[in-house]
């Protein structure tokens, strides 16, 4: 089990993604397209710049839906390995079994 502070802090990160994602994509085309005046972009940039940090889509960590193990990882699932294993092992996933050969 991952320590509950580090799976808080990445879901207050997530919140500030959503809060400010499209005002951060709106002011990341301003300041990315050319044909715009040099001051304009720069002005974007430092408005981006303004923004807090953890709104970035970077900053956030893929974690484990129940146990929020940080490493190890399968997007599909949203599972760590362990997860995964014990899940499967107990037939709680549909159509994956225990291999052996």
């Amino acid at each position: 089990m991952a320590k509950t502070s580090a799976v808080e802090r990445n879901k207050r990160r997530e919140r500030l993604v959503k809060k400010y994602g499209p005002k951060r994509e709106a002011l990341k085309a301003i300041a990315d397209d050319l044909s715009r005046p040099a001051e304009e972009r720069f002005a974007a940039r430092l408005k981006l710049a303004k923004l807090p940090r953890n709104s970035s889509k970077v900053r956030l960590r893929n974690r484990c839906e129940l146990t929020g193990r940080p490493r190890a990882f399968y997007r599909k699932l949203k599972l760590s390995r362990i997860m995964l294993r014990d899940l499967s092992l107990m037939g709680q996933i549909p159509g994956m079994v225990k291999s052996s050969w």
